[in-house]
């Protein structure tokens, strides 16, 4: 398992991205927090899988301008 964080900007935010992730690359994708506003959106994903596959989605992502970081604490647990 990988935790990530992604931020997405401007038209980016409207975007499905972490839904053709998952469909995509066959990553489950579970979202432990996020923040969405007009021109600036943050998500904190769990990605489970093969890890070749995770990181070949990962590069897809980052090919579409989203900014993909380690997520590090910060998480909701409960």
């Amino acid at each position: 398992m990988q935790r990530v964080r992604f931020t997405f900007m401007g038209n980016m935010i409207k975007q499905p991205v972490i839904f053709h992730l998952g469909r995509d690359f066959n990553i489950v994708t579970n979202i432990r927090r996020a923040d969405v506003q007009e021109n600036i959106g943050w998500v904190i994903l769990e990605l489970e899988g093969n890890e070749a596959e995770i990181e070949r989605g990962l590069n897809w992502v980052r090919s579409l301008g989203v900014r993909v970081d380690p997520a590090l604490g910060d998480l909701i647990e409960g």
